[in-house]
């Protein structure tokens, strides 16, 4: 039988519970026929401040994802989407790799990732050198830096916000996020990406791009792109940058 309201597609979404950005984020771009439905991995401690912090946050997501996804199963969805961004730029292509194993290994679908949405939106721009904005610690942006490096693209700066707690990413005003932009942003930069899905960043992303001049990649417009592209869901939508408007 055909679900009701996912006629299209029916998406399961793994976000951490401290996370209050990404569901919104993911509804405010949906499109007819395509649902997401979230299930979320309980974050306990959710201190992010300094490199030890960041770590024990990235245990618990390991220790509980496994859970979170077979809960979403019993929803029985099409496809799985990583509503969470950290975790799949650890340890490079190799770590990225090794965790969409996982997630296929429990689910049996395929997996959208921020990390590789963002690397198939930057070849699909041509771009080469890149500014990038995090909430992470410097251990998260070492992460980021090493798997962007991995895949051919040079950080030629990148603004780690060093948010002390999970839910506090999301606390981070678009007046801090644009400063952050410009921060990263130069002549010899051909894009801009922002990673964390906690930070809000969709709206502002297309608003940046026409005051930039160049492409502007918030990771939940990407993450939710690749998985509309990957199911044959060619729905453009506005308001959420150029990547989802144009491609």
């Amino acid at each position: 039988m055909t679900d009701a309201l996912g006629w299209r597609r029916k998406f399961g979404v793994i976000a951490p519970s401290t996370n209050t950005i990404v569901e919104p984020d993911f509804y405010r771009m949906a499109v007819p026929g395509v649902t997401a439905h979230f299930s979320r991995i309980h974050i306990r401690d959710q201190n992010m401040d300094g490199d030890a912090g960041m770590e024990r946050l990235l245990e618990q997501i390991r220790e509980e994802i496994g859970a979170a996804c077979e809960r979403v199963l019993t929803c029985e969805p099409d496809y799985m989407v990583m509503g969470m961004s950290a975790e799949t730029f650890w340890g490079g292509v190799e770590g990225n790799r090794q965790f969409v194993k996982q997630i296929h290994d429990i689910t049996g679908l395929r997996v959208a990732t921020g990390a590789e949405a963002c690397e198939r939106a930057l070849k699909l721009y041509g771009a080469r050198r890149i500014g990038v904005v995090t909430p992470y610690q410097p251990v998260g942006d070492a992460n980021v830096v090493r798997f962007f490096g991995e895949i051919g693209f040079e950080v030629t700066a990148i603004n780690g916000l060093r948010c002390p707690t999970a839910v506090s990413i999301a606390h981070v005003t678009e007046d801090e996020l644009r400063k952050a932009l410009l921060s990263v942003d130069g002549p010899d930069v051909d894009a801009l990406v922002q990673c964390g899905t906690n930070l809000s960043m969709v709206g502002l992303a297309d608003e940046a791009e026409r005051w930039l001049g160049k492409p502007v990649i918030a990771i939940n417009a990407a993450t939710w792109w690749m998985a509309l592209r990957d199911n044959g869901v060619e729905d453009k939508v506005h308001g959420a940058g150029s990547l989802l408007r144009d491609h």
